[in-house]
Parts: structure tokens; sequence; C-alpha cells
């Protein structure tokens, strides 16, 4: 059993269900002591956070990720316990497996090697990890990046270990991600029996064509790093559950992620002139969840392009789709952030799994971007 493999395992056998850590930051801040981590815990309501550094120059290179995993569900839809690393046909199973202790373990495991072949290496190496990242993700990260801001300590380039690969490790970079911009809407009306809708107003009815045309509207057209701004209704509510009785309010849910192109503000605006335009009576709240951020290219990117393409012979695409990750707070006081992980294609699915051949060669990649990073011959 490699050392990756023996701390994955380790890892995934403690029940990191957000916001718990279950000592998983404990064990790998004692397994990297011995080679001069400094430990510093920055908990915070309940999250356990932690930052490990070595080293006091720049530039100062960092792995971040998180402990925490989302619940399982239930247990006999599994094949095997999801707390109970399991091998079986070349692949390793677990809650976790791909998001993301795997990554970690292969972050730790790099950060290990590199520091005992180059001893003296340059800058620093730190790692960041979380046990809020797949909760509401506002004890974790975030408060590491503050503690770190506060004090002014720089980071100079930042490699998140999400799962980004789609159909083999190393087929996907990610270097940016769209911004989240969530509205809660309150259409309000006059509840009434359903035989006599002269009586009362449909809250429901009266949404419909502002709804359509939200669903309907080109926000913009995206640049050539994002695609396009998308909207989405998550929920929809109304009525009291009899089928006589219209509604007093309506209630929605929605989303928007959104490319760099437009602003949470402008966004925000569009959507309220639309709304106004139909006459409601509405009440709104909003909440920015993410703005957008992007590394275009330059030192880091190439840095692990490199590496994999020397590891693994995949030639990676850099992206910027899917939903958001703790990478959004760390762009804030970092100008260089990228994510690269493991193939995605079972996260957060009942049996989490990831291939077992492909654990070495995510190490390798980390280690040989610090190799590309950290030493003055590349």
């Amino acid at each position: 059993m490699s050392a990756t493999l023996e701390l994955v395992c380790q890892l995934i056998a403690r029940r990191s269900v957000t916001p718990n850590d279950d000592g998983c930051q404990d064990l790998i801040a004692q397994r990297l002591a011995p080679l001069d981590f400094r430990a510093e815990r920055i908990d915070r309501n309940g999250t356990a956070n932690l930052w490990l550094r070595r080293g006091a120059a720049r530039p100062v290179i960092v792995f971040a990720g998180h402990t925490d995993v989302v619940p399982p569900g239930p247990r006999e839809h599994w094949h095997s316990d999801p707390f109970e690393p399991t091998l079986r046909d070349g692949r390793l199973f677990g809650r976790g497996a791909s998001d993301m202790k795997s990554s970690i373990a292969a972050f730790v495991v790099a950060a290990e090697e590199f520091v005992r072949a180059h001893p003296a290496h340059r800058g620093s190496i730190a790692l960041l990890l979380t046990s809020d990242e797949e909760g509401p993700a506002t004890d974790g990260t975030v408060a590491v990046v503050e503690r770190l801001a506060a004090r002014a300590e720089a980071i100079d380039g930042c490699i998140v270990g999400e799962p980004t690969s789609v159909d083999r490790l190393g087929d996907t970079i990610k270097n940016g991600r769209r911004g989240s911009l969530s509205g809660r809407l309150r259409v309000k009306g006059v509840q009434g029996h359903v035989a006599y809708p002269h009586l009362a107003r449909n809250p429901v009815h009266e949404l419909a064509p502002a709804l359509a045309e939200l669903a309907a509207t080109t926000w913009d057209r995206g640049n050539e790093y994002f695609p396009p701004t998308t909207f989405q209704v998550s929920n929809i509510h109304a009525g009291t559950g009899a089928s006589n009785v219209i509604p007093g309010t309506c209630e929605v849910d929605f989303n928007l992620r959104f490319a760099p192109v437009s602003t949470a503000a402008e966004l925000m605006r569009r959507i309220e002139a639309i709304l106004d335009r139909h006459g409601l009576d509405y009440e709104i709240e909003w909440t920015v969840g993410a703005q957008p951020f992007l590394t275009h290219s330059g030192e880091l990117v190439e840095a692990i392009r490199r590496a994999i393409v020397d590891r693994t012979g995949v030639q990676p695409q850099l992206s910027t789709s899917g939903g958001t990750s703790d990478g959004r707070f760390i762009a804030t006081i970092c100008p260089q952030v990228v994510e690269f992980g493991p193939p995605n294609a079972s996260i957060h699915k009942i049996d989490e799994n990831i291939r077992v051949d492909d654990l070495e060669p995510l190490k390798d990649v980390y280690r040989r971007t610090l190799e590309l990073l950290l030493l003055a011959e590349g």
C-alpha cells in the first residue's frame, strides 16, 4: 500500500460530515510537524480550520482543501460502509474518496517527499484545510483568509484540490469560477375562494409572465473564458395545500451563475426592473454567494499544466465551469488560484470512489508542481 493510499484510507475512516472534522486535521498536523510545518488552528463557530506553513520566505505556495464530506445517505444503498475504505475492482470506495480526501492525502505526501528531497527549497509551502466547505462556508476558508489578510501574510499561488478531471486524470484544470447570486422573491396577492376570483388576487398568475421573461432573458454572452450568465429557479411555493383557496403569497428561490462581464449589482437592478414593469407587489432578499474570479495563464497555470503532461501525458484544458469552491475566498488575497484534482463522476453519490491507479499520479503532479515553482532549476 502506497503512502498516499494509506493516508486517504485513514481519512475516509473518519466520519467528518460537515462541519465535523473528526480529527482529520490533527492527523495531518502531527504527520507534518517533523518536517517543520508550523500548525495554527483558526477554528470558528464549530468549524475546524488549520493553517500549516513551512518556511518564512516568498513565494508562498498553498495547497487548499476541505476535510468535511457530505452526508452519505442510507447505509443500505452503499455496497460497503461509506466510512470503511474498501478496495474493489481497482477502485477505492468511501465517502470523500474523490471529494476530496484523496487530494488532501496527495497534497500531504507530495509535500513530504518534496521536503525530504529538497529541505533547503526556496519560498514556503502551506496547507489550508477547513471542515465547512460542503456546508454554509461561512466559518471555514473565509476565516483563515481574514486572519491572513489581517496580518498581511501573502499567498503567491494556491492549488485547490477539488475534483476537476472529467474523463481521465489531468484533462481539466479550473482556472476560475463564475459568481453566484441568489434571490428569494415574495410576491403578494390577496387570498380568496377559487370560486370568487374577483374578490382575490392570485400572485401565481401575476408572477407567471414576469417569471417567463426572467427565464428567457439573455443576461450577457460571456466571454472567451466564461460561458453566459444563467438564471435558474430552484423552488416555488404558494398556497395552503387546499385546492379551493387562491394563495395570498408566492415565494420563489432563484440563482444566477454570472460571468464577470456582468456584476451582481447590475443583475439585481435588471431583475427588479422586470418585476416592476410587470406591476408586482413584491419583496426580495439578495445573497451574493460568490464573486467570479479568473487566473490567467502564468507561472502557476503553466507549472501545473507542465506537471500534468510530464506525469500523465494528458494535455489539460482550462475551464471555469461548475459551481463555486473555496477558491473564491482565496482569490481575494492570492493573485493565482487554480483547482486540480481527480475525476469527479462519483462525487456526492452513493458508492463514491476513485481509481487506485490515479492516486500516485495525482501525488506526483502536486510534487512536480512544487519542483517547478520552488526549485531554481525547475
